[in-house]
């Protein structure tokens, strides 16, 4: 199972264009530098401008800045629990015909708190951010597609490398638990993608300058007052 997550296979699968095209112009991209602070209180500020009296996603949102706060100086391992365990609680799993009325849309941090909810790109994108504002290298961080194989569709998690060639934890909405890639054999990954570009195994498969959706989530975190470098 190691073996697959390190030398991940160039054939696209046809399940992959799944719920109207999961991978379409997102896999060429390039994830910014996070690690400027955050204005929690100008991007409550932006959030209630846009939506009016957050209610109960004030506290969400809160709740996230006092994640951010408390984990700052945690060894990295307690970094990605703490990260994981936040927003597998904050987030009900929900697609995106369901909440936002289209087949595939990618969800800023922000807005998933609004809502509460959000489907596997949301929990991925999320910790993502998170843990890059708190310092993780971006080289460590991957946001991987994989084949969930008991459900039998395409799916997305956050893998962590502690060295290149080790074998990544993956943080996953689906379950709880951290667990080696080796320890997952529900999963098999297919591409992957960090602030350095696109990944098939261990090769770099792609520049980081196609943004396509990315880049709008970008432009859209930079409107909720986040200071995003260019992706």
């Amino acid at each position: 199972m190691r073996r697959r997550w390190a030398a991940m296979g160039l054939r696209k699968p046809s399940w992959l264009v799944w719920q109207g095209g999961c991978l379409l112009a997102g896999l060429l991209l390039c994830l910014a530098s996070v690690l400027a602070n955050w204005d929690f209180d100008l991007i409550l500020q932006n959030a209630t401008k846009r939506y009016g009296d957050l209610g109960p996603a004030k506290g969400r949102i809160l709740a996230w800045s006092e994640l951010i706060q408390a984990s700052i100086d945690l060894p990295e391992g307690e970094k990605l629990t703490a990260v994981n365990r936040f927003f597998n609680r904050q987030f009900r799993f929900t697609d995106d015909i369901r909440t936002w009325r289209q087949n595939d849309y990618w969800a800023t941090p922000v807005e998933a708190l609004i809502k509460g909810a959000g489907d596997c790109e949301d929990y991925s994108i999320a910790k993502y951010f998170t843990l890059r504002r708190l310092g993780i290298p971006a080289e460590k961080l991957r946001i991987t597609y994989v084949k969930a194989l008991r459900q039998n569709q395409a799916h997305m998690v956050l893998t962590y490398y502690k060295t290149p060639t080790a074998d990544p934890l993956v943080l996953d909405n689906l379950i709880g638990e951290i667990r080696p890639a080796s320890q997952r054999t529900d999963l098999l990954p297919v591409y992957a993608f960090n602030a350095e570009g696109l990944y098939t195994g261990a090769k770099r498969a792609g520049d980081t300058k196609k943004l396509s959706r990315w880049q709008d989530l970008l432009k859209k975190m930079r409107a909720e007052g986040f200071a995003i470098g260019e992706g």
